[in-house]
């Protein structure tokens, strides 16, 4: 069924959206409580407030399920409280703190170790490592600088359990947001929780809880908004929910909007050449098993693709596309590539697809060499001043170090990497190179079996791909990170790591606080070659069109020899739709100006906010500056 009714008009400037969010949402709540059928997803009540029956404690954790008999004699909130209570006992002395502690000192001794022998110059080095409030399922690098991160309340503290609500039904099944703002350093001063919007889920409980968006696909819009479609609905070894959200990282406040036309859990999302955003896959809301082949585009036709950082989707609709695509496993490989057809590329060799959003159609590509890959990452490779024309595709079968590249319609099996991972994440730098960082055996598995948070170090240690495209493993990183990890690439050219909640429980150095999670620095070789960076001072405000001269400001002009654009990444589950990489060529440099110009169309770089670097001859990056590509349609 739609989101909240009752909203003015499809596409609403923030003013209008502001006033009416709350008085809609408190309306919507009253319309549901006096329905004699509660619809399948409805607005209860304003995102900031705390649904009725769920609670924090001082160890972060969530309010237990009560137990039946217990809430017949004293009551549902009082047999909550005390089924947290037990749940609080019972967890650390499962998995007890001493072995939390014992377990991230044995890994940072074993990093120290490790990483003596890897000089920064040519390798890198891992820096900081801090508490984070969230698991970082899922994170996305906002154009205001900050990060995103979400994922779902915590229902185990005990990695060798299962630590999400994947089967809960009710209020336990809920999910939870944060910013980071690296500006603001690594304290928890840098965190600010944006907790998502509550809602009532078809789980025949109908609890009010923060939207379960956990596990579902994401892109960003061409104003900056991250759309987030899908989540769990609960049971059945976790079903497809048919949410659609956007984040507004200027308000830094999610919006609803109608609810796409199946449930979709895994699924995943890209944003193509005309702005609006492709979703393909995901488990179906009948549970896990029963993948959908129903594509589907937001927002609609009828609706303008948001453009302005004040247009703010809200209710609007997605439209069910003509072109199926049955995968038969979730979380497909897309991209939007500088022809401007959409590239699926499924976890099953034959399962290799061509979109063309404009036409509707789908037609076969080649089978992929090697059989059926699990979690593991794939890169649109950079190809100068357009935009890729070719991906790379590699892990996600841990008994085969090859790495594989489309291009031309035609596959080829390039160079291998050290050993084989699942689980893994791969970054495309500021220079062009390519980062691995994070993988496992298997699905909880680091190689001793699954939910054991011991882990092999091999599956700690990154891999580095150079221009030539030649591999070499790299330091290793404190934590072993393997299903739900991710990496992005900051605008100051450092990556940040985080994900894995098994290894963030397992190695929490306070299980009785809120940070559940962690977030490692990792700083390239390019940061540690002395002698200074290049400097980026100005950068247009407006918007730049496409194949147009512009100019920046550099206080170090005269030494920088190449100009990139980056775009920001948002990622899960390996699954990597956004990144992109392009070389701007430089028209010319007059004193502290330099004349760039942009990619030629829509295609090569679908519009949107990018990072521009500046890069000096030993490929050095500037600290990035945010430009934004494209005019609104």
């Amino acid at each position: 069924m739609p989101g909240p009714p009752g909203l003015p008009g499809p596409l609403v400037r923030r003013s209008a959206v502001l006033s009416v969010c709350v008085a809609v949402a408190v309306s919507a709540a009253l319309a549901t409580l006096t329905a004699s059928t509660p619809p399948a997803y409805a607005a209860a009540a304003p995102a900031h407030e705390s649904p009725p029956g769920r609670h924090h404690t001082g160890d972060g954790a969530i309010t237990a399920e009560a137990d039946p008999a217990e809430a017949a004699v004293i009551g549902e909130e009082h047999a909550r409280a005390h089924a947290q209570r037990r749940s609080a006992v019972k967890g650390p002395k499962e998995y007890p703190q001493s072995k939390r502690t014992e377990s991230l000192a044995a890994l940072k001794a074993s990093q120290r170790q490790t990483n003596a022998r890897f000089a920064a110059a040519q390798f890198g080095r891992f820096t900081e490592f801090f508490p984070s409030p969230d698991f970082g399922v899922h994170t996305a690098l906002l154009p205001t600088g900050k990060v995103l991160l979400f994922s779902f309340e915590r229902v185990e503290t005990n990695p060798t359990k299962e630590t999400g609500p994947t089967d809960r039904i009710g209020p336990t099944n809920a999910g939870r947001a944060f910013l980071w703002d690296p500006a603001k350093g690594t304290g928890a001063r840098a965190f600010k929780k944006v907790e998502p919007p509550t809602v009532l889920m078809p789980d025949g409980t109908y609890t009010p809880r923060p939207a379960p968006f956990f596990c579902a696909g994401h892109a960003f819009l061409p104003n900056g908004m991250v759309g987030v479609f899908g989540g769990n609905t609960g049971g059945k070894g976790g079903s497809g929910a048919k949410l659609s959200f956007v984040f507004d990282p200027w308000t830094e406040t999610w919006f609803r909007n109608r609810d796409m036309s199946v449930g979709r859990w895994y699924p995943s999302v890209v944003t193509g050449a005309d702005g609006r955003q492709i979703i393909m896959s995901g488990q179906s809301e009948r549970g896990t098993g029963t993948p959908t082949p129903v594509v589907e585009r937001f927002p609609a036709l009828r609706h303008p693709v948001p453009w302005r950082t004040y247009d703010i989707p809200v209710n609007l609709a997605a439209e069910r596309l003509r072109a199926d695509a049955p995968f038969r496993n979730d979380y497909p490989h897309l991209f939007s590539l500088r022809d401007g057809m959409i590239y699926g590329l499924g976890r099953d060799a034959d399962q290799q697809w061509l979109f063309d959003p404009v036409k509707e159609t789908r037609t076969d590509l080649p089978r992929r060499p090697a059989d059926f890959r699990g979690y593991g990452s794939a890169v649109p490779l950079p190809a100068g001043y357009r935009g890729p024309d070719s991906v790379l595709v590699l892990g996600g079968d841990p008994h085969d170090p090859n790495t594989y590249r489309l291009s031309g319609g035609r596959w080829t099996t390039e160079e291998p990497r050290a050993f084989g991972r699942t689980q893994d994440d791969t970054a495309i730098l500021p220079d062009g190179t390519l980062l691995t960082v994070n993988g496992a055996l298997d699905t909880r598995d680091y190689g001793h079996g699954p939910f054991n948070p011991k882990a092999d170090l091999s599956y700690r240690q990154i891999e580095l791909r150079d221009a030539r495209g030649h591999w070499k493993l790299g330091p290793a990183q404190r934590l072993p990170r393997g299903y739900h990890s991710n990496a992005l690439v900051l605008p100051d050219g450092r990556i940040m790591v985080t994900g894995d909640e098994l290894q963030q429980i397992a190695n929490d150095p306070d299980i009785r606080d809120e940070m559940d999670g962690s977030i490692e620095l990792y700083e390239p070789a390019y940061l540690h070659r002395g002698g200074g960076r290049p400097a980026l001072d100005r950068v247009p405000g407006g918007e730049l069109g496409y194949g147009a001269g512009f100019e920046v400001r550099s206080s170090t002009a005269a030494g920088v020899t190449r100009a990139v654009l980056l775009a920001p990444t948002t990622v899960t589950h390996a699954v990597n739709t956004s990144q992109r990489h392009l070389e701007l060529p430089i028209t010319g440099v007059r004193g502290s100006a330099i004349g760039l110009r942009t990619p030629p169309s829509a295609a090569d770089a679908p519009p949107g906010y990018y990072m521009l670097f500046l890069l000096d001859a030993r490929g050095v990056p500037s600290t990035a500056k945010w430009v934004k590509l494209g005019g609104r349609r």
